[in-house]
């Protein structure tokens, strides 16, 4: 049986060894029935648990394995009542955490926090992606990097204006429903609307700027657009983009007043993540740590994350 918490101390109460911790992750990952992360075998009557142990062994490929093996907590070191603190902060925490906060409070390394918080934006990128957005879609995109006249002389682009140097981000809002965003490497029309024909039901309302790259839609969707440029913001109550603009500026104050900087080689993470919370809004404190939970399949080794 599944625990429940709505806090960090009620979680801490239910969790108050390591095997209790265990005994969680075990009744979440086998939930549908026990199976070997090593060779796929899903017969339970050829998997068994070695008596006195947290350890299981497939009779299909003769392996032994924990409940760890296969997921992000693969390899660690760190106490699953410390990585559960971890998730609890990472899925409640509005703009997330910085990883030196995250050391501070659970008393780890700077770069064990570094790690343990990009490991879970890696399992909430696993189902970010699910049924195409239908309704009222509002698509936008944004820059995120540091202003030009801030950096270092020896380090600034002299090219050009505006989003020289910054990464392009896009993002699609249903009205209501859920967000999608992440990085694109440019905001040309063929790339932008790539990304809406990829994540929107045809016939949808599309709701943009007057951007010239999202021209084109027209044949497959009701396309509205608002002019900004002219100082036009909202157009017969429905013509708008204030959802996505909102998400936008959750997305820079997680990265300017959390974090402060972040690497364009990890930005899609950052991004990731923040949509996870935008798209778990409606569960409970602990519903999110227990989602976050059933959904981290896939090792992230640190070598392939700083490669």
């Amino acid at each position: 049986m599944l625990k429940s918490f709505d806090n960090l101390m009620q979680l801490f109460r239910a969790f108050p060894d390591e095997q209790t911790a265990i005994d969680h992750l075990t009744a979440i990952r086998w939930v549908n029935g026990k199976f070997c992360p090593l060779c796929g075998n899903a017969d339970e009557a050829r998997i068994g648990t070695l008596t006195g142990t947290n350890t299981h062994k497939c009779y299909a490929c003769r392996k032994r394995f924990s409940i760890k093996v296969g997921t992000i907590f693969q390899d660690t070191k760190l106490p699953l009542r410390t990585w559960y603190a971890a998730i609890w902060m990472i899925t409640n925490h509005p703009k997330g955490i910085a990883s030196t906060t995250l050391a501070k409070d659970l008393g780890i390394t700077q770069k064990s926090a570094w790690f343990v918080l990009h490991r879970l934006r890696h399992a909430a990128l696993t189902k970010s992606f699910n049924a195409p957005l239908s309704g009222q879609i509002e698509v936008d995109e944004t820059y995120v990097g540091g202003k030009e006249k801030n950096k270092h002389e020896s380090k600034r682009l002299h090219a050009g204006r505006g989003a020289v140097g910054k990464v392009a981000v896009i993002g699609l809002v249903e009205r209501g429903g859920q967000v999608r965003a992440g990085v694109v490497a440019d905001t040309k029309a063929k790339t932008l609307q790539s990304v809406v024909r990829t994540n929107v039901a045809a016939g949808s309302n599309v709701y943009t700027d007057e951007a010239t790259a999202y021209r084109g839609l027209q044949g497959d969707y009701m396309h509205h657009t608002v002019n900004h440029g002219a100082g036009q913001y909202v157009v017969n109550y429905h013509n708008h983009t204030t959802s996505i603009e909102s998400v936008w500026a959750l997305l820079k104050r997680q990265i300017i007043g959390v974090h402060h900087w972040v690497s364009p080689k990890h930005l899609d993470r950052y991004v990731v993540e923040m949509t996870y919370r935008l798209n778990r809004r409606d569960l409970s404190h602990g519903g999110r740590v227990n989602d976050l939970l059933s959904q981290i399949e896939g090792p992230l080794p640190y070598k392939v994350l700083t490669a």
